[in-house]
């Protein structure tokens, strides 16, 4: 049974950082794109970053410079740090992992970003 299972979301001041985690279980996780998705508020789900099986990192544009995403294939586990946050980054973040035709989604995590 495949799982990936994020925490590390919450409620966190402007400028704050936050280090998102997703540990996946029931895959081989070394040969997967991992990738961090997020959903504002009454908007669509959208790309932040995405780590090859080879470590090439993807980020989108809104968050280059700030987050930063990694991996750890010995705790089958992907991480985003999201530094100097700000009020746009609230939304729920969602752990996606692809293979081939593979494509397996975590339940979400809630980060909200307000003083």
């Amino acid at each position: 049974q495949v799982q990936l299972v994020e925490s590390g979301g919450g409620l966190v001041q402007p400028g704050g950082s936050l280090r998102l985690s997703c540990a996946a279980s029931g895959i081989i996780f070394s040969s997967y794109t991992m990738s961090w998705y997020r959903q504002p508020p009454g908007k669509q789900r959208e790309l932040v970053a995405s780590i090859s099986s080879g470590e090439t990192t993807n980020y989108a544009d809104s968050v280059k410079s700030r987050f930063s995403i990694s991996r750890d294939n010995g705790r089958n586990t992907v991480y985003l740090q999201m530094n100097s946050l700000s009020p746009e980054d609230t939304a729920i973040y969602y752990c996606n992992g692809k293979w081939n035709w593979r494509n397996y989604w975590g339940q979400g995590t809630q980060v909200t970003v307000s003083s």
